[in-house]
């Protein structure tokens, strides 16, 4: 196991604001020439946050009560409106959205009663990712009731198998789309189609770009980016010894300090050669979990301690194909807030750290652009729909004095 070599690795914090300004312009004008696609993991139903609808759709209490779908798709529609600006116009930026088989009907409906948020329903494509068979520890398959499998959607890294044969990835190239920018869909802060996260990894002549974030601590539940039997992959942090995950470089910081949050760049053409050489080659993963069953006499239980194994597959286990990879590196607090659990004093990755994460990242952006809070406590929201990442708040806040909360709507 060795750290990812550094001619692969960048980072916006020791990248200078002439390389920035070029990989988002680079990135910009490949989305303005219609070359870019979203493909967004959407399979989660919403069973830690304690709901039984897609993820997706999940209100973390914002002043403007907007879904994570709705904020992504209102930074996709600000992103066609900033490619128009810049380059005179924008030929698509089209959203491929994977549903497992329980949030596929409800998520086209919701979207559909959404209005799209805005965007030309043609470049919204939904597709279900394939589902697998849930067994016990000593290898039967379970029942979900008298006469129904159990199973389970099957990973993230279900989506190469989706996109050959739900004929998505045919549907991507008939569309010239040359670049693919995916991540998961309960991450608050994630910079959709980011222009310099893709601008970078086309500088890089890469196949395969990772977006990281620095570890907070050593054994923080990330995995590491790194380089393993000469090698790229993602290695998770229970496999790695708290020896190894501990190591430091010479200033101080950790020597595996690339943390994984599921944030990847592809070429069409890495993908195509994945579906059509690798995709059989994926590892299965094993996670125990409390499975419901039927029992021999007919009755449907729900086990209080893991009774059995979910199988499922990971984006990132492609990494090893890959020739060229990048990695990009980005500030936690800027692109990286983690809905998974519900709400618990003192918890983690739950609807108040995200939408804390989201109000305190707008409420730098309103600082940097000139404005004022007259003090810590008040909240402020932005539409995205307003800006992508602090860019043209000026008309707004520049040495204006906020006594109040603050929420940016836009009339769009």
């Amino acid at each position: 196991m060795k750290p990812i070599p550094s001619e692969i690795f960048g980072s916006t914090r020791t990248s200078s604001e002439k390389h920035l300004e070029e990989y988002n312009n680079s990135g910009l004008k490949q989305i303005s020439d219609g070359k870019v696609g979203v493909l967004l993991m959407a399979g989660g139903q919403g069973t830690r946050l304690g709901v039984n609808y897609p993820k997706g759709m999940y209100n973390v209490g914002l002043p403007s009560q907007k879904s994570l779908f709705c904020i992504q798709g209102e930074r996709i529609k600000r992103l066609i409106n900033l490619a128009q600006q810049k380059y005179g116009h924008c030929y698509g930026l089209p959203w491929f959205i994977m549903t497992s088989e329980h949030t596929m009907e409800p998520t086209e409906e919701y979207f559909r009663s959404k209005n799209y948020f805005g965007l030309k329903k043609e470049d919204i494509i939904f597709f279900e990712q394939y589902m697998l068979p849930a067994f016990t520890f000593d290898g039967k398959i379970i029942m979900e009731n008298k006469y129904k499998i159990s199973k389970s959607p099957d990973g993230n890294g279900g989506l190469y198998k989706a996109l050959r044969d739900r004929n998505i990835l045919n549907e991507i190239k008939k569309r010239g789309i040359l670049y693919l920018h995916a991540h998961s869909v309960d991450n608050i802060l994630v910079k959709v189609a980011d222009p310099i996260f893709i601008g970078y990894c086309i500088s890089k002549n890469a196949d395969c770009g990772a977006k990281v974030v620095e570890k907070a601590y050593p054994s923080e539940p990330l995995g590491v980016v790194c380089e393993v039997d000469g090698k790229f992959q993602v290695v998770e942090y229970s496999e790695i010894t708290s020896n190894t995950a501990e190591k430091k470089n010479f200033d101080g910081s950790l020597l595996y300090s690339s943390g994984n949050i599921c944030n990847h760049f592809f070429t069409t053409k890495f993908l195509d050669e994945i579906v059509s050489k690798y995709q059989d080659k994926l590892k299965l993963h094993i996670a125990k979990k409390k499975i419901p069953y039927v029992n021999s006499k007919g009755y449907e239980c729900k086990p209080t301690e893991p009774n059995g194994i979910k199988m499922e597959k990971f984006i990132f286990d492609v990494f090893e194909f890959c020739t060229n990879l990048a990695v990009w590196e980005v500030n936690r607090d800027e692109e990286f807030s983690a809905l998974k659990n519900a709400y618990a004093p003192g918890g983690k990755d739950n609807p108040c750290t995200s939408r804390l994460d989201l109000l305190n990242l707008h409420k730098k952006f309103v600082v940097k652009a000139g404005g004022k809070f007259i003090n810590d406590s008040l909240i402020c929201e932005i539409s995205p729909l307003i800006t992508y990442a602090g860019e043209g708040l000026e008309p707004y806040v520049k040495n204006k004095i906020f006594c109040t909360n603050l929420e940016l709507k836009s009339e769009q």
